[in-house]
């Protein structure tokens, strides 16, 4: 697995990508691609765990989503990840 760190600033612009964005990752998500994602409670940014260790996926997911290159949006952290312990249930 990946993870995906993003922060966002107080730009709006970000919000006009946001419905196409949420498209996208769902896409994703049917996929078997995106495993689960979201922002954080405080909305400060999101996590996001792709179900893949291949990091070109991962990139060509972020590479072709214009919401994270958008102003107010900054892809922090892409990493593999490895659970440890628990797990993630479906939403």
């Amino acid at each position: 697995m990946i993870a995906v760190i993003l922060s966002f600033s107080d730009d709006p612009a970000r919000l006009d990508l946001r419905p196409a964005h949420r498209e996208r990752s769902a896409a994703l998500a049917e996929q078997g691609v995106l495993l689960a994602g979201g922002p954080f409670a405080d909305q400060s940014g999101a996590l996001l765990v792709f179900a893949t260790d291949d990091m070109e996926v991962v990139r060509a997911a972020l590479d072709d989503d214009p919401y994270y290159s958008a102003p107010g949006v900054r892809v922090e952290t892409v990493q593999p990840w490895t659970i440890a312990s628990g797990g993630i249930p479906s939403a």
